[in-house]
């Protein structure tokens, strides 16, 4: 018996329906992204290893899918090597290659590699898959796309305020209920430096960015388990429960950071991004969370996160500034500032609360009967003109029973059935029927043509 045919855990197929919805989640967020000046690329599915590896830090490291090299990679792995059983040293010298975990560090590749082709500052944006060998669960997968709007060779803060209206904007017109949470790295350096643990930053960040999911008690026995003293963790309580408006909280966070020049320098551009976008007024709530640290070691500045309000998923869209990015392979000196759209989650969170137009699940405007082969020759050259004037039609392939023609326009969604039967046909007529109403009309092409373009 043939082995029944399945994906990988982590993956999805996507049928024509959820299809429609997707593009009009890939095609909304394209319409903002160009709205906004940016312009798109794409990069490779695979990347170096060398290009990916100690950018994401050693968790990052970890759900990196590594791509084993062509023809017998282990040929020329001595067996000395094979018989330690270290996969974690044996994976360096069979695999070169990877699979991108984000679209973020794939851009600073390119602006690296095309410095000499591209204007600064560059904007751009990228919606392609990504993938992560992580355990799959609600709303995390192992493949699935990211949406991302970068711009680099600036500085300003501009940018920041820019990237958060747009994200306001998208989700306005998905019509979601979210909270957009800021950060400042800078304010999470200055915290480490007053706790006397500003060599242990990059353990405090990942270890605080996981207080949504497990929770204050496990966040402490984290720090605890990467040597952070209980004193430095006393210290640490306060700051990671702060609440108020956010000029409250940036009001305490001040006096307590004031011997921290980092920390101010933190709470300084904070302070700005959060009194423009309020001057501005933004449809969505905007909520300053100390905790907030995105984990991932290549932040400098602002951080950003999106939450859905009226459903229980991560989050739906993130990012922040990177200015040392690109430092590493080779270009220094040039800052970045960026946001990633979770194109999957965001997808989970309309198929909850059926936000989707009812328009968008077929584009078919109109579908011909097939009655016979004379009718059907006529039926195509109406297609035909229909096209030209990119009104969307088919013809159904085989005069079967009228019946079945008409369940499958239904079941499609096609608004629209037009029928040439032989009375048609003598009189060069159309009869339209609305599959809603059930009104039916008789009309030449030009009229046909007119009513299926309004």
């Amino acid at each position: 018996m043939a082995q029944k045919p399945c994906i990988p855990k982590g993956t999805r197929d996507f049928s024509p329906e959820e299809m429609a919805k997707r593009n009009y989640i890939f095609d909304t967020i394209k319409e903002v992204f160009l709205l906004y000046g940016f312009r798109q690329i794409e990069t490779p599915a695979m990347e170096s290893l060398s290009t990916l590896m100690g950018k994401y830090g050693d968790e990052g490291d970890k759900l990196l899918f590594k791509i084993l090299n062509s023809g017998d990679y282990l040929k020329d792995v001595p067996e000395c090597e094979l018989s330690k059983h270290d996969s974690t040293h044996l994976t360096s010298q069979i695999c070169e290659k990877g699979l991108r975990y984000d679209l973020t560090v794939p851009f600073a590749r390119f602006v690296v590699q095309h410095r000499n082709e591209i204007q600064f500052p560059f904007k751009r944006y990228q919606i392609q898959p990504v993938w992560r060998a992580d355990r799959p669960q609600k709303g995390r997968y192992r493949e699935f796309y990211q949406c991302d709007a970068d711009v680099v060779g600036s500085d300003s803060l501009i940018n920041e305020i820019e990237l958060l209206t747009m994200v306001d904007e998208v989700f306005n017109r998905f019509g979601i209920n979210i909270v957009i949470k800021v950060n400042n790295r800078k304010i999470l350096t200055g915290i480490a430096e007053l706790i006397g643990a500003a060599d242990k930053i990059v353990d405090i960040t990942v270890a605080i960015d996981k207080i949504d999911k497990i929770g204050l008690d496990n966040v402490n026995d984290e720090l605890r388990s990467k040597g952070i003293s209980e004193d430095a963790i006393a210290k640490l309580q306060p700051l990671l429960q702060l609440n108020g408006s956010n000029n409250e909280m940036l009001g305490i966070l001040k006096e307590l950071l004031a011997s921290s020049e980092i920390g101010t320098k933190g709470i300084d551009e904070l302070q700005f991004v959060t009194d423009q976008l309020s001057a501005l007024g933004l449809k969505s709530k905007l909520e300053i969370d100390v905790s907030l640290a995105r984990g991932l070691n290549y932040y400098t500045g602002t951080i950003i996160e999106v939450k859905a309000c009226d459903v229980e998923i991560g989050s739906i869209s993130g990012g922040g500034r990177y200015d040392n990015l690109t430092g590493v392979f080779g270009l220094t000196g040039v800052s970045g500032v960026g946001v990633s759209f979770g194109a999957d989650r965001i997808y989970d969170v309309l198929n909850v609360l059926n936000l989707y137009p009812s328009e968008i699940k077929s584009k078919t405007k109109v579908i011909f009967i097939n009655f016979g082969n004379a009718e059907c020759e006529e039926c195509l050259k109406y297609v035909m003109a229909l096209r030209k004037e990119k009104v969307a039609a088919e013809v159904y392939p085989e005069a079967v029973k009228m019946k079945k023609q008409m369940a499958y326009a239904d079941s499609l969604g096609i608004p629209y059935v037009a029928l040439v039967g032989e009375n048609e046909l003598n009189n060069h007529c159309i009869s339209l029927k609305n599959m809603v109403t059930g009104e039916q009309t008789s009309l030449d092409i030009k009229q046909l043509i007119e009513k299926l373009k309004k």
